[in-house]
C-alpha cells in the first residue's frame, strides 16, 4: 500500500482515504466519485454594505440624543466607533478562507476534508488527485473463474 500523504489531519494512501470531515472514517479510494473543491464562506454572517450602513445608523441614532446633551461626547462615539466598524469589516475580509474536499461515497454526499491552511490542503486534495488516477478499475478478468 502506497502512501502519498500522512499528516495530523489526512491519511492518503492508494486505497484510502482517512480526512477530518464530520463524522471521521475511512473512504475507500475505488469508491469515491465527483470528488470536488469547493471554498465554504458563511452567507448569513458576511458583513454587506447594508450591514455596515445599519451600524453606522445605530452609532448616529445613539449619538443624537448625547449631542443635546452633551455634543463632545456625542462626537467622541462618533470618532470611536465609525473607525471600529470600519476596522472590523475590513479584518472580516482578511480572515481566512475554509476549503472543503467533496465528494460521493457509496451513493451519499460526503465531506472528506476540510482546513483554512490553503498549503496543507492543496497538499491533501494533490496526494488524494494522485491516488485516484493511480486506482485501475477492476478487469472482467478479475471476477471470472479460472
Amino acid at each position: 500500500m502506497r502512501t502519498y500523504y500522512r499528516g495530523p489531519d489526512a491519511v492518503v494512501t492508494s486505497e484510502i482515504f482517512v480526512g477530518n470531515g464530520a463524522p471521521r472514517t475511512q473512504f475507500a479510494i475505488r469508491e469515491l466519485r465527483n470528488v470536488c473543491i469547493a471554498r465554504t464562506e458563511a452567507e448569513d454572517f458576511r458583513p454587506s454594505a447594508v450591514r455596515i450602513t445599519g451600524g453606522l445608523v445605530i452609532i448616529a441614532m445613539a449619538a443624537w440624543p448625547l449631542w443635546m446633551a452633551s455634543p463632545s461626547l456625542a462626537l467622541a462615539l462618533i470618532a470611536l466607533g465609525v473607525p471600529a466598524t470600519v476596522v472590523a469589516a475590513a479584518f472580516w475580509r482578511l480572515r481566512p478562507q475554509r476549503w472543503e474536499l467533496r465528494a460521493t461515497y457509496r451513493g451519499a454526499d460526503v465531506e472528506l476534508y476540510t482546513s483554512a491552511d490553503e498549503r496543507v490542503f492543496n497538499q491533501v486534495s494533490r496526494a488524494l488527485r494522485r491516488a485516484i488516477e493511480n486506482v485501475h478499475p477492476p478487469s472482467v478478468w478479475d471476477f471470472a473463474a479460472a
